[in-house]
């Protein structure tokens, strides 16, 4: 049997669609000529050393409050997709809450985090 159902999630993974997106979304949207989409890793400096996927934004959780207006769009709006990604999901959801809070209306966690991307897109990036 699969690790992942048909969607690249876990089986029985409790998927938020009004909060969340997939990997395979995630891929799909910044993939897209012409995509707007941030992938945005909140996960800290040290992780980043150990897995990062090429092209994301850094930016710790930690510090996404002060450093929030780094993520607006080139014309000052904050209603282009952001896709929030951690280790594990949990991070990146409040992260992305937060966010939202903020008038980022596209923030959106990247359900499974890194660890689920290097299981069901790029298994290059390490698990750890």
């Amino acid at each position: 049997m699969s690790v992942v159902d048909e969607r690249g999630l876990p089986h029985g993974y409790p998927f938020r669609p009004e909060w969340e997106v997939t990997p395979r979304d995630t891929r799909r949207a910044i993939g897209m000529p012409g995509s707007n989409v941030v992938l945005l890793d909140c996960r800290r400096p040290e992780e980043l050393q150990v897995a990062s996927i090429v092209g994301a934004v850094h930016i710790p959780m930690d510090e996404i409050e002060r450093r929030a207006d780094e993520l607006e769009s080139d014309d000052g709006g904050r209603t282009h997709p952001i896709h929030v990604i951690c280790h594990s999901g949990r991070r990146s959801l409040r992260v992305a809450a937060t966010l939202r809070g903020l008038g980022y209306t596209g923030a959106y966690s990247v359900a499974g985090g890194i660890d689920l991307w290097s299981v069901d897109i790029d298994p290059r990036v390490p698990r750890y």
